[in-house]
C-alpha cells in the first residue's frame, strides 16, 4: 500500500481500489489512482462516505469516487429507484420524466438515467434540451408518469451537479419514500447490478408542446389581464445568469402581455462555468449586478434574475429615489401573497376553501395576510417538497393558493408541485403592473402592508463548512444549541425553544414540553419573548450552516424609524447568537 495511505480507514483505501479495475472507465480509474498516489486527503473527501439525498435530492462535485457525482454514482441511484419504482408500482411501462439544466455533464447524466430506466423497463420522458425545473414537475403530472428526475444543483458553483427525485404527484420525494429510495441505492453492491444498454424504442423525446401546454398554465395564472394589457410597455430586466430561465422566461412574460423585456445579453447565454458571476445565485447582489446596470441605462421598473434550474427568482425594483432596492425572499413572498389573495377578494374569486404554505424559517407574516383575509396558512419544514406533500394532503377539500420560503422560492397554483421561477416571475410582472396602476412602486406596495399588519425585517448568516471536518463542525454546533440553549438574546429573554429533530418545544416560562406537529429535522429554533426568532439549520443542499433571524414591531407612525430600529436589533441578536 502507498505510504501516504496508511493513515487512511482501510475500508475506504479498498473501495477506492475497487473504482481503479472493471467496469468504471479508463478515465476514472485513472483519476482515482491520481489520487491515490498523490492526494490521500482528496481520496478521503471522494470516499469516505455515498452521497445522501437531502432537501435537494442528491447533490455533489463532479468527480470520481463514491462522494462525487459521475455516471457510476448517478447510475446506482438510477437503479435504486428503478427497484424502488417496481416494488411501488409492480410491472409495466411505467413512465418517469427527466430534465436537465445547463450545467457541465448535466446532458450526459440525464442521458445515462434514460439508458439505465429504459433498460429496467420503463417508458422514460426525456425534454429535448435544457429546461426549467419546474417544467418537469409538470411533465411528471401532465404525462401520468410515477416519478421523475432532473439533472441540476440549482444555484451551487459550477463544480457541483445534482440529482433531484420526484414522485408521481410531480413533488419531490418524502418520507418513508426517500429514505427507502436510499435504502435501495445503498443495495447496489456493484455496477454490474447496473442495468444499462437494453433501451430499445422506450425512451421518448419530449418536444415543443411541452412548453405550450406549461406556457398555458402560467398564461391562466394571470389575474389582472386588463391592467397588464394597459401597462404593456412596462419596462423589465431579465437574467437568466447563464441557466435554463432562458428557454422559457421570455415567452411567458410575452404570453401574458408584456412587451418590453430587455435581456441581459451576455447572462442568456446559457453555460455550466456561469463566467459573468461569482455565484448564479440570486439571492445575492453580485448576480443581479449586471441586470441592475441594465435597469439603470434604460430606466426598467424591475430586475428579474433566476438560478440554473430556475426554481427561484429574485427581484431588484425601482424605489422613490430611482435607484433599484434588492428584495429579500421573504419581502417578496410577502407581496405576492398580499397581492394574490387582495385581487382574488376583491374580484370575488378568492375560494372558500382557500390556503397559503410557507416553511418554518420563512417570515410570519405572511401568516398574518392569510389571517386578514380570513384563509389558513399551513407551516411545513424547509423545502418545497414539503409544501407540495401539504397540497397532496389537503385536496381536493383545500385549494392552494400560493405559497414560499425565504431562499426566493415561490408556488403559483398548484400545476406545479415545486417552486417555480417562471410563473413567479409572470405574477411579479402583473404584480408589478397593478401596483403601478395604482400609483405605488414596489417599496411604496410593501410599506403599505407593514403599516396595515406590522412591520417585519428578516435576516440570513451562512457559515460554508466544507469536508468531513466541516460536516463535523456543523453538527458540534447544533449539539450545543441543543444543550446549552441560551435563554436570553441580546437581552431579550428566550421564551420557546423549538427541537425539529426531537419534535418538542420547550416553554422556559413554564418548563413544559409540548410536542410539534412536524416531521423529524435538524432544525433548532428559539423564540423570543418580543415575538422575534432565532433558527438554526444545516442547509440540506450545500456543506453550510444556516441562521435565520426575524423581528417585528407594530407600526406606529415612523416607517423609516421602525426600519431603523429593526436593523439595529438584527445587527444585535446576530452578534449575541453567534458569540454564543
Amino acid at each position: 500500500m502507498n505510504e501516504d495511505l496508511t493513515s487512511l480507514d482501510q475500508a475506504l483505501v479498498e473501495k477506492a481500489e475497487s473504482w481503479t479495475k472493471a467496469p468504471y472507465d479508463e478515465t476514472t480509474r485513472q483519476e482515482v489512482l491520481h489520487m491515490m498516489q498523490n492526494d490521500p486527503q482528496a481520496l478521503k473527501e471522494s470516499f469516505y462516505k455515498d452521497l445522501e439525498f437531502g432537501t435537494g435530492g442528491l447533490r455533489g462535485i463532479m468527480g470520481a469516487g463514491s462522494n462525487r457525482m459521475n455516471r457510476y454514482t448517478v447510475g446506482a441511484a438510477t437503479q435504486g429507484f428503478a427497484n424502488y419504482l417496481r416494488e411501488s408500482f409492480g410491472e409495466g411501462e411505467h413512465g418517469v420524466a427527466i430534465a436537465h439544466d445547463c450545467r457541465n455533464n448535466s446532458r450526459e447524466f440525464a442521458e445515462e438515467t434514460a439508458d439505465i430506466l429504459a433498460s429496467n423497463g420503463f417508458r422514460v420522458h426525456l425534454f429535448k434540451e435544457l429546461r426549467p425545473t419546474p417544467q418537469l414537475s409538470y411533465a411528471v403530472r401532465s404525462l401520468g408518469c410515477k416519478g421523475g428526475i432532473v439533472i441540476t444543483a440549482s444555484h451551487n458553483p459550477p463544480a457541483y451537479n445534482g440529482y433531484k427525485v420526484y414522485w408521481e404527484d410531480g413533488g419531490q420525494i418524502v418520507t418513508p419514500h426517500d429514505k427507502a429510495i436510499i435504502a435501495r441505492v445503498r443495495a447496489i453492491a456493484d455496477q454490474s447490478e447496473v442495468k444499462r444498454g437494453d433501451a430499445g424504442d422506450r425512451v421518448q423525446i419530449i418536444g415543443d408542446d411541452m412548453d405550450d401546454r406549461f406556457l398555458q398554465e402560467v398564461e391562466n395564472n394571470a389575474i389582472e389581464k386588463e391592467v397588464i394589457a394597459s401597462q404593456a410597455d412596462l419596462p423589465i430586466v431579465y437574467t437568466g445568469l447563464h441557466g435554463t430561465g432562458i428557454t422559457l422566461i421570455p415567452d411567458a412574460l410575452k404570453r401574458i402581455g408584456f412587451n418590453n423585456v430587455q435581456l441581459v445579453k451576455e447572462q442568456a447565454v446559457v453555460s455550466g462555468e456561469f463566467p459573468t458571476v461569482e455565484s448564479p445565485n440570486p439571492e445575492e447582489a453580485e448576480a443581479l449586478s449586471m441586470g441592475v446596470a441594465l435597469a439603470e441605462e434604460i430606466g426598467a421598473e424591475i430586475v428579474l434574475g433566476t438560478d440554473p434550474d430556475t426554481d427561484r427568482v429574485g427581484i431588484a425594483c425601482r424605489n422613490d429615489q430611482g435607484k433599484y432596492d434588492l428584495l429579500n425572499g421573504n419581502d417578496t413572498g410577502v407581496l405576492l401573497t398580499w397581492y394574490q389573495l387582495s385581487r382574488l377578494k376583491a374580484k370575488g374569486e378568492l375560494p372558500s376553501n382557500a390556503f397559503v404554505a410557507k416553511t418554518i424559517v420563512t417570515t410570519p407574516l405572511i401568516e398574518k395576510i392569510a389571517d386578514y383575509f380570513g384563509i389558513p396558512c399551513y407551516e411545513t419544514l424547509t423545502g418545497f417538497k414539503w409544501i407540495a406533500d401539504k397540497i397532496r394532503e389537503k385536496e381536493p377539500e383545500e385549494k392552494f393558493i400560493t405559497g414560499g420560503e425565504e431562499s426566493y422560492g415561490y408556488m403559483i397554483g398548484d400545476f406545479v408541485r415545486d417552486k417555480d421561477g417562471v410563473s413567479a416571475a409572470a405574477m411579479i410582472c402583473e404584480m408589478t403592473a397593478w401596483f403601478k396602476s395604482q400609483g405605488m412602486s414596489i417599496p411604496q406596495a410593501l410599506a403599505s402592508v407593514h403599516k396595515e399588519l406590522g412591520v417585519y425585517r428578516e435576516a440570513l448568516v451562512s457559515l460554508k463548512k466544507e469536508g468531513i471536518s466541516g460536516a463535523e463542525e456543523i453538527q458540534q454546533m447544533m449539539q450545543r444549541f441543543r444543550n446549552e440553549s441560551p435563554t436570553k438574546m441580546a437581552g431579550i429573554a428566550v421564551s420557546t425553544v423549538i427541537d425539529y429533530l426531537s419534535s418538542e418545544a420547550k416553554d422556559l416560562n413554564t418548563n413544559t414540553t409540548d410536542t410539534v406537529n412536524q416531521p423529524s429535522s435538524n432544525v433548532v429554533q428559539f423564540v423570543l419573548e418580543d415575538d422575534s426568532i432565532v433558527t438554526a439549520r444545516p442547509s440540506g443542499t450545500e456543506p453550510k450552516i444556516k441562521f435565520y433571524f426575524s423581528v417585528n414591531e407594530a407600526f406606529a407612525g415612523d416607517y423609516d424609524a421602525h426600519r431603523s430600529s429593526l436593523e439595529q436589533k438584527i445587527k444585535q441578536l446576530k452578534e449575541a447568537f453567534l458569540a454564543s
